[in-house]
């Protein structure tokens, strides 16, 4: 029996004590129910830093009006009839006299901050550098005590060089000249440009004259920053460029190496080319349905399936054309400029009247979706990489077939000497249906990748034929590396001048540029050799 009492007065002592370990300080609380807004907003973030059941509980019943205090300055959250007192832990009746009180925006939205910020706290990593990089976003002095105590407690790399960022931004808004100092010195290897702002306002002037920031050597401190922050944003705008230029010249070799085939090789001006992009495109939502409907356990598979079915589908309609329209048009350049360019309205219709006008989405498989973090803040997008390297594999199997195949051989002989290549019986009939085939056949794979990079509709195709004339002309008719290079060439250019021109003057710039070239240098960047240029 004295056992059985000596156990329980141990429990009721351990209860006791944990629930006076929970309760929150009285001092802490009281700011909260006076007047002063700098206080409050102080009080919020002490009590966010505590990180504990009750500092939650008092948090969430500021934001739901439910915090209440009494003339003596006693705070408590008062639902259902029920009033917890935070500082004692204990839970009553409604007080007589407790009134509601009063936030305003600037409160609440330190409160909706301090909320973020509790979730630093979480035992799952990535809410904790989701939450981390939302306070990155807008880290505030009253937030400073939280993430510090936050950053104590971390254990994760990433996450923590976000933080160590985070409380240097919280600290330039200090009271404290040495904390500024200290903070400014600490983001001199930053590359977050919302700094920049932040930083350049430190060096402006007040309408007396005076600076906003009163030490001179914090100002030192920011100017050295500045210019670390300018110079490793040029160098990430610079290293961005050159990555979505590569990623244009892709979508633009993809777009183009088909018709360097058709036109090209064979003569032919097919308007509807771009429309063989669309249709590749569209096969790939398809293919993406069927999965969806009978799969979807391997829905990230449905690409692999969608880049045969892509190339079988667009290389079959090509041939369908060439039997039945372009083979009678050979060595009539204006007579199938118009009829590709009927055909490409035809298909256009075709497509709205089984799809709808409007666009449809194709989604990237889990394994092309996000992106790999480069130099801080560059996000080198998955979908765009993968499709760099499978536009220079096309280019690669291409070549292949051209210069390592039975069918390249005749495809050559054909485009050098046709009536040699007929005489020598090579089916020249033949030989020109499967080379458009082959050249609708890449457009089809192109459409696969444009997919990825976003919405299909009817009108996809229109917005890459232009470019893709320019691409082959530029780079020589029937050239495989003059596309590629051209392909390349015009991607990087456009995405150097559209931050300086914007996108239709770029547009504009690089058309007056390949007129210019090309009446310097009508046979483009690689002049094709033999009978066939005669």
């Amino acid at each position: 029996m004295r056992l059985l009492k000596i156990l329980f007065a141990v429990g009721w002592l351990c209860i006791h004590t944990a629930a006076a370990h929970a309760a929150v300080d009285a001092a802490l609380l009281k700011p909260l129910a006076g007047d002063d807004p700098d206080a409050r907003i102080a009080a919020v973030g002490e009590i966010a830093a505590l990180a504990s059941e009750d500092a939650l509980k008092i948090l969430n019943a500021i934001k739901n009006d439910t915090l209440y205090a009494k003339p003596d300055g006693q705070i408590f959250v008062v639902e259902d009839g029920r009033a917890f007192n935070p500082a004692t832990g204990q839970t009553g009746p409604a007080p007589e006299g407790a009134e509601g009180i009063t936030v305003n925006n600037r409160l609440r939205s330190a409160v909706d901050g301090a909320l973020s910020g509790l979730k630093l706290f979480s035992q799952d990593p990535s809410a904790r550098l989701a939450a981390a990089l939302e306070l990155q976003k807008r880290a505030d002095i009253a937030q400073a005590p939280l993430i510090a105590k936050a950053l104590s407690k971390e254990s994760n790399p990433e996450i923590k060089s976000i933080l160590e960022l985070v409380a240097a931004t919280a600290n330039l808004q200090s009271t404290d000249i040495d904390i500024r100092k200290a903070a400014v010195k600490s983001l001199v290897g930053t590359t977050n440009a919302n700094l920049k702002p932040v930083l350049q306002k430190m060096l402006e002037k007040n309408s007396d004259g005076s600076y906003i920031e009163p030490d001179e050597g914090v100002r030192i401190e920011a100017v050295r920053t500045l210019e670390a922050l300018n110079g490793r944003l040029t160098r990430t705008e610079f290293v961005g460029n050159l990555f979505y230029g590569v990623s244009l010249g892709s979508v633009l070799l993809l777009a183009a190496l088909g018709l360097a085939i058709t036109f090209g090789l064979m003569g032919i001006i097919n308007m509807a080319h771009g429309e063989l992009l669309m249709i590749g495109a569209y096969t790939t939502y398809v293919c993406q349905l069927l999965f969806r409907q009978f799969l979807p356990g391997a829905i990230d598979a449905y690409l692999l399936v969608a880049l045969p079915a892509a190339f079988i589908v667009t290389a079959a309609v090509g041939i369908l054309l060439e039997r039945t329209v372009i083979r009678w048009l050979y060595g009539r350049p204006l007579e199938t400029l118009l009829a590709t360019w009927g055909i490409s309205l035809m298909l256009m219709q075709t497509v709205r009247t089984i799809f709808g006008a409007q666009n449809v989405e194709v989604a990237n498989p889990s394994w092309m979706s996000g992106g790999v973090t480069v130099l801080g803040s560059l996000v080198l997008s998955y979908n765009r990489i993968v499709i760099i390297f499978f536009a220079f594999f096309v280019v690669g199997a291409v070549w292949l077939i051209l210069n390592k195949t039975r069918l390249g051989l005749f495809v050559r002989a054909v485009t050098q000497n046709r009536r040699m290549a007929d005489c020598a019986g090579v089916s020249t009939g033949k030989i020109d249906m499967m080379t458009f085939g082959l050249g609708s056949g890449i457009a089809g794979l192109g459409g696969v990748a444009l997919s990825q990079l976003g919405n299909v509709g009817p009108d996809l195709g229109q917005s890459y034929i232009v470019d893709s004339f320019m691409v082959v002309v530029l780079g020589g008719v029937g050239q495989l590396a003059g596309t590629v290079i051209a392909a390349m060439g015009l991607g990087e250019i456009n995405k150097f001048l559209e931050p300086v021109a914007g996108a239709v003057l770029a547009k504009i710039a690089i058309l007056v540029f390949i007129i210019i070239f090309i009446q310097k240098r009508p046979q483009g960047l690689f002049a094709l050799k033999g009978r066939s240029v005669e």
